[in-house]
C-alpha cells in the first residue's frame, strides 16, 4: 500500500522544498513505482524528447530520410531542447515553477525539408532517431517520467502507428509504473493504441496552434501528479468515424469551434478530466485516419466514459457542417477580389488551401488574367529557378525572365514571369529565397519548398514593404489567419479551391488511399459503429 505520510510530505514539498527523501513503494494494485534517485532524493526526474512530422504521404518528392531532417538543422539536445518553445517551452516553465523537477532531455530532431509537404518517412529514419533518444535515455535511468513532444499525423513506412510505436519503444524502456505523457497537434490521427502504453495525451484545442504552450504545461502538471501518486489515468478512445479537410477545422467557426468548447466545458465541469480532440489529418494514408476523442480521468472510468460519449456522439451530430464545405475556383475568386478591391475592402488575404507542394500557379495566372495587381504573392515553390539565379550570380536588380512553379500535377503549368528581381538571399530559413517585382505593382516570393506564411511582416525583404499592396495571396489553409484574419489587418478572407488532381483538398475520394477505406468514414460513407 502507498506510504500515505510519505505521499503528504511528498506534497508539501512543491511548495516547501521540504522533503528529500527517496520513496519506493506499490500502489493498489501491485505497480512498482519510485521518486527521485540516489543523486536527486526528493527530485522528480522526466526525460523529455521531441520528435514532431505532419507527414502527406500524397505528396510528391519520394520518401523522406535522414539526411532531410538534418538538411537545415542538427538535432538539439540539453537547455536548447528544452527552451525551445511551443509545447516543449511550456512544459519546462510549468515543471521548473514545481521546484523539484530535473529534466532530463534527450537529443531530439527538430524539423524536416519542405515540411509537412514531405512525404512516408522510412522505417530507417525513424530508427534512427528513435535509436539516439532511447540510447540516450538508457544512460540517465532511472526517470519517474516520460514526455514526448509530438505531432500526431507522422507517417512511417511499415510504422503503422509511428506515435502509439515511440510510446511502446519508451514504455519498454522504463516499464511499468512510470507514466509518459504526449502533446499533441489537433491534426494528428490517433486511435486507442497510444494510450495503451502512455497514460496521457493533451491535444491543442485551437487552430491556428494558440496553446501549443498551454498543452505543454498541463503535461507538466500530470505528469507530476501522477508520479506524486495523486493522479491515476484512467482513459477511453472513440473514433466518430468522421474524415475532414483542415480547411473545414479552422477553430473559430462552428461547428469545429463548438466541439472544442464542449471539450472545455466537461474539463470545467469535472475536476482532473481531460478531454482531448483530434480532427484528424487526411492526407496522411494511416490506418487510424480521421476524428479521435481520448479522455482521461483520476481514477474514475465511468466518467470517462460518459464524457466519451458525449463527445463521439456531439461529434456525429454535427457532421455535415463539419465534414462538408465548398470553395470559389480561382477565376470566380478573382471576380470576387476584383469586386472587393472595387469597394475599397483592402487588404485582402486569399488562402491557396489546397497547394501542398507550394508550387502552384493557378491563382496567380486567374488574377494576372483578370488584370488585379498590387498583389503579393508568397510563396510559390521553385527550386530550379532558385538554383539558375545562384549559378548566374544574380544581384537585386537584375531583370528576370523565367519559369516559376507548376513542376507537380497538382501545381498547373509553369508560369513565365517577366519582371526585376527585387531580393535574393536568405530567408524563411533557407539559404536562398527569391522576390521578383512584376506586373501591374506585384511581387511573387519564390522558395525551395513549401512555405506557409502567417504574418504579413514576413514579407519585409530588401525594399518591400507588405503596406504597399490591398492582395496577399499564401499558401495556407487556416493559419494565415492568425496574422490576417485574427489580427484584424485583412479587411476581405478568401479560400480559394484548386482545379484537379485535389491533393490537399476536400476532395479526399480523388485520393489513393491503400490503407484507408473512405466507405466507412463520413462523409464518403458509414462507419460501421453508425450502420
Amino acid at each position: 500500500m502507498r506510504n500515505t505520510a510519505c505521499t503528504l510530505m511528498l506534497t508539501l514539498a512543491a511548495a516547501l522544498s521540504a522533503c528529500t527523501i527517496a520513496y519506493e513503494g506499490d500502489d493498489e494494485e501491485g505497480t512498482t513505482f519510485r521518486l527521485g534517485s540516489a543523486d536527486t532524493p526528493g527530485q522528480v526526474r522526466i526525460a523529455v524528447a521531441r520528435f514532431q512530422h505532419e507527414t502527406c504521404t500524397f505528396c510528391p518528392g519520394g520518401d523522406t530520410e535522414v539526411e532531410d531532417w538534418l538538411r537545415h538543422s542538427e538535432p538539439i539536445s540539453g537547455e536548447e531542447l528544452l527552451t525551445s518553445g511551443g509545447y516543449v517551452g511550456g512544459f519546462t516553465k510549468r515543471a521548473r515553477e514545481f521546484g523539484d523537477v530535473e529534466l532530463v532531455p534527450l537529443t531530439s530532431p527538430v524539423g524536416v525539408f519542405g515540411g509537412s509537404s514531405r512525404s512516408w518517412n522510412t522505417k530507417a529514419t525513424f530508427d534512427h532517431f528513435m535509436d539516439i533518444m532511447l540510447a540516450e535515455l538508457e544512460e540517465q535511468l532511472p526517470v519517474d517520467a516520460i514526455y514526448l513532444a509530438l505531432h500526431g499525423a507522422m507517417a512511417v513506412r511499415d510504422v503503422p502507428r509511428p506515435e502509439a510505436e515511440i510510446a511502446r519503444r519508451f514504455r519498454e524502456a522504463v516499464g511499468p509504473g512510470v507514466p509518459i505523457a504526449g502533446t499533441f497537434d489537433l491534426h494528428g490521427n490517433e486511435d486507442a493504441e497510444f494510450l495503451e502504453h502512455a497514460d496521457f495525451s493533451f491535444v491543442t484545442k485551437r487552430f491556428p496552434h494558440y496553446d501549443s504552450y498551454i498543452q505543454g504545461e498541463r503535461a507538466a502538471r500530470a505528469l507530476r501528479l501522477a508520479v506524486l501518486g495523486e493522479y491515476r489515468s484512467t482513459t477511453a478512445t472513440r473514433k466518430p468515424g468522421i474524415i475532414t479537410a483542415t480547411v473545414l477545422q479552422w477553430t473559430g467557426q462552428s461547428p469545429a469551434m463548438d466541439i472544442m468548447e464542449r471539450a472545455r466545458r466537461w474539463e470545467a465541469r469535472e475536476n482532473d478530466a481531460y478531454v482531448s480532440v483530434f480532427f484528424g489529418y487526411p492526407w496522411s494514408d494511416v490506418p487510424d485516419v480521421g476524428a479521435t476523442i481520448q479522455v482521461m480521468t483520476n481514477d474514475d472510468q465511468a466518467l470517462a466514459d460518459r464524457i466519451a460519449d458525449d463527445m463521439d456522439d456531439f461529434m456525429w451530430r454535427v457532421r455535415e457542417d463539419f465534414a462538408l464545405g465548398s470553395y470559389p475556383a480561382p477565376d470566380e475568386a478573382a471576380r470576387i477580389v476584383a469586386a472587393a478591391i472595387s469597394r475599397g475592402e483592402t487588404p485582402i488575404a486569399v488562402g491557396d488551401y489546397s497547394d501542398r507542394p507550394g508550387d502552384a500557379t493557378h491563382i496567380l495566372s486567374a488574377f494576372e488574367a483578370a488584370g488585379i495587381g498590387n498583389v503579393l504573392y508568397g510563396t510559390i515553390t521553385s527550386p530550379a529557378t532558385l538554383e539558375a539565379l545562384a549559378a548566374a550570380g544574380a544581384q537585386p536588380g537584375d531583370p528576370f525572365d523565367m519559369e516559376i512553379g507548376g513542376f507537380t500535377p497538382s501545381g498547373g503549368s509553369p508560369r513565365r514571369i517577366t519582371g526585376t528581381l527585387e531580393y535574393f538571399g536568405e530567408g524563411f530559413g533557407y539559404d536562398a529565397i527569391a522576390a521578383v517585382s512584376f506586373g501591374d505593382g506585384n511581387v511573387v516570393f519564390l522558395t525551395p519548398a513549401y512555405e506557409q506564411v502567417l504574418y504579413p511582416d514576413a514579407f519585409r525583404f530588401g525594399a518591400i514593404d507588405p503596406a504597399d499592396y490591398d492582395v496577399f495571396v499564401v499558401k495556407s489553409r487556416v493559419h494565415f489567419r492568425r496574422g490576417f484574419d485574427e489580427t484584424g489587418y485583412a479587411r476581405t478572407i478568401l479560400v480559394v479551391e484548386a482545379p484537379e488532381p485535389f491533393v490537399g483538398t476536400t476532395h479526399l475520394d480523388a485520393l489513393t488511399y491503400e490503407n484507408v477505406d473512405l466507405g466507412t468514414l463520413y462523409p464518403f460513407g458509414t462507419p460501421e459503429t453508425r450502420r
